[in-house]
């Protein structure tokens, strides 16, 4: 009878804690069913993000290398052009190479003439001017030399 007694309290005690039990289960599912749900909710909301930060920088190395395509193409369009500029600006500088050293040498001989003709000028003029200026020199040293004798000592 003890036996009895004993077997039927622990069959009623888990009876009373299944039941306990299930209701704790149907508690946690419907948690855990609202934060699976918020955490699948954040995810996609994150994946939405990356994936629009990843089109936006797509789009971008896109417009990139859309602009270097151009920058490389209009190179190779205008590259022979500068090219051919170049040779020919060459080909002038040859060309006006004598044409100069002509002028050069036709002027030569008027620039010495010039100065054999100027040179006496000049140093005469320069003679005339020296005693002048040195008697200017000498009247402005007088006149500061009263000057200070003017001046009460300090």
């Amino acid at each position: 009878m003890k036996f009895s007694l004993v077997a039927a309290l622990v069959v009623v005690l888990a009876v009373a804690h299944g039941t306990e039990a299930v209701s704790l289960v149907k508690r946690d599912v419907q948690a855990d069913v609202d934060k699976i749900t918020k955490i699948i909710n954040d995810m996609s909301a994150s994946i939405t993000t990356a994936t629009q930060d990843m089109v936006e920088k797509v789009k971008a190395l896109e417009v990139t290398n859309t602009a270097q395509t151009y920058m490389e193409d209009s190179r190779a369009k205008i590259q022979p052009l500068v090219e051919k500029v170049q040779a020919e600006a060459a080909k002038l500088q040859e060309q006006v190479k004598p044409f100069i050293a002509n002028i050069e040498d036709q002027i030569k001989p008027l620039t010495d003439n010039f100065n054999t003709q100027v040179r006496p000028l000049t140093d005469n003029f320069h003679a005339q001017v020296k005693p002048l200026t040195d008697m200017m020199e000498k009247f402005f040293q007088q006149v500061m030399d009263q000057t200070k004798a003017l001046m009460p000592p300090q």
